[in-house]
C-alpha cells in the first residue's frame, strides 16, 4: 500500500524540547542552555574543576544592544573535538584521560572552541564539520547535540549550536588571519585556558555525558510525488524532482555522522533516498522487507513484523554499530518510540518526520539515551 498521510510536524527550529533547548528539536545531552549567556568576555578562574560553574560574573555589554525584542540570531555551529590522551584508553570515561583541542583567535587574542557562522543555506550539521575542519585541520564526526548558547555578539542576540565530535581525518594545522595557534589540552588544562564563560559552559556539558556515543538514524524517504497519480506498482514509485535534490542535500548533511550501516525498507523511494550518501560513503544499502509499506498484504504495513525487523537493528546499535533505518512515515513514530522506550527515555509528544527528515538518538556506553535531536533535510 502507498505511504498514508502522516501528521506533519511544525518545522525544526524553534520547537524545543526538555534539555537542549531549540531548532534542531532536540532532548537530552546535559542541563538547559542558559538564556542570555554572556554578556563579555568572562574569563573563568584558572583551574577550576570540571562540572563546577565558570568563574567571574557576568561583564555588561560593551555596547547598545540590538533594537527591538524578536531578532533573528547569528547563527553559528561548532563541536568540542577531543581525542584520548597519549596512552589512555579511548573508552576510558575519566575526564583527565581526554584532550580536548581549542584554538587561538589573534584579532581577539582569546582562546576558544572551534565554531563559526553558517553560510547561507548551509545546515547546522554541514556548518558544524566544515568550521571546525578549517580550524582545526581536523575534520569531525559529530556525536551527541550539546545545549546550545544564546548571548549577544558586538550588542547582537547570537546562538551557537554544539555537538561533541572525535576526529575523522587530519591535515597539518595552517596558522591564518583568523586562528593562528591549535592546541590539544587535558580537558581540566583546557577548561582554564578559555577566554569565554559560555565556552566553558559548553566543555563542563561535554563532561557531564559520556564522550564517545553510537548514532541511530531514523529518516523517512524523500518526497515521491501524489501516489494518488502514480499508475504502478507503489514499490516502484521512484523521488520526484524535489525528493532526489533533498537525497543529494542529505548525502552532504548525513556525512557528519561518519559511515554507519545503511538500512531500507525495499520501496524504491527508500532506497533512492539513500543512494546519493551510499555512493559517497562507500556503504552498501540492505533492504529489510519488515520496514516497507505494502509487507502486510492488501497494501498494508506488518507492524509487528517492522517493530521485530527494528529492535535487531537497535541490538546492533547497543553492541556499539552506527546505524541508520530510512522508513515510511507510517513507521517512523512507533520505530522512535520503541527505541526511546528501550533506552530508557521519554517520548516527546511529536514523533512525527516531514519527508525527508531524520531523528538521531545518541546512545551512551551504558545503553541508555545520551541526546536526540530531529533535522529537515535543508536544516
Amino acid at each position: 500500500m502507498p505511504d498514508r498521510p502522516s501528521p506533519e510536524p511544525p518545522p525544526a527550529g524553534d520547537a524545543t524540547a526538555s534539555g537542549a533547548g531549540g531548532g534542531p528539536d532536540a532532548f537530552g545531552g546535559g542541563r538547559p542552555a542558559v538564556p542570555g549567556g554572556d554578556r563579555g568576555p568572562d574569563r573563568p578562574a584558572a583551574g577550576t574543576p570540571p562540572g563546577a560553574p565558570g568563574g567571574g560574573g557576568h561583564a555588561p555589554p560593551s555596547g547598545p544592544t540590538a533594537p527591538g525584542g524578536h531578532l533573528d540570531p547569528i547563527r553559528s555551529a561548532g563541536a568540542v573535538l577531543w581525542r584520548p590522551a597519549p596512552g589512555a584508553d579511548p573508552d576510558d570515561p575519566a575526564v583527565h584521560h581526554r584532550e580536548i583541542a581549542v584554538i587561538h583567535r589573534p584579532i581577539g587574542d582569546d582562546w576558544s572552541l572551534p565554531k563559526g557562522k553558517l553560510k547561507n543555506g548551509e545546515h547546522l550539521l554541514s556548518a558544524a564539520v566544515r568550521e571546525v575542519g578549517e580550524e582545526t585541520g581536523t575534520a569531525p564526526v559529530l556525536g551527541r547535540r550539546l545545549p546550545p548558547q544564546h548571548y549577544l555578539k558586538n550588542g547582537w542576540p547570537k546562538r551557537v549550536d554544539w555537538w561533541v565530535g572525535t576526529p575523522a581525518a587530519s591535515t597539518p594545522f595552517v596558522a591564518g588571519h583568523e586562528v593562528d595557534r591549535m592546541a590539544w589540552l587535558p580537558l581540566p588544562q583546557a577548561r582554564a585556558r578559555l577566554t569565554y564563560a559560555h565556552d566553558v559552559r559548553v566543555l563542563d556539558d561535554f563532561a557531564r555525558g559520556p564522550a564517545r556515543t553510537t548514532p541511530l538514524i531514523v529518516l523517512r524517504h524523500a518526497s515521491a510525488g501524489d501516489k494518488r497519480t502514480w499508475d504502478g506498482d507503489d514499490l516502484l514509485r521512484p523521488l520526484d524532482a524535489a525528493g532526489r535534490a533533498d537525497a543529494a542535500e542529505l548525502a552532504r548533511v548525513l556525512a557528519a555522522y561518519g559511515t554507519p550501516r545503511l538500512v531500507s525498507s525495499a520501496a524504491a523511494r527508500c532506497v533512492d533516498t539513500l543512494l546519493p550518501f551510499s555512493t559517497a560513503c562507500g556503504a552498501e544499502v540492505r533492504t529489510r522487507p519488515a520496514l516497507t509499506a505494502g509487507n502486510g498484504g492488501a497494501g498494508g504495513i506488518d507492524r509487528a513484523a517492522a517493530r521485530a525487523a527494528f529492535a535487531d537493528l537497535l541490538g546492533g546499535v547497543l553492541a556499539g554499530r552506527p546505524t541508520l533505518v530510512c522508513t515510511h512515515g507510517e513507521l517512523v513514530g512507533d520505530l522512535v518510540r520503541d527505541a526511546l522506550d528501550r533506552l530508557g527515555a521519554p517520548a516527546p509528544q511529536q514523533l512525527a518526520l516531514r519527508k525527508g527528515g531524520f531523528w538521531v538518538l545518541h546512545v551512551g556506553p551504558d545503553g541508555t539515551l545520551a541526546a536526540a535531536e530531529r533535522h529537515t533535510p535543508r536544516g
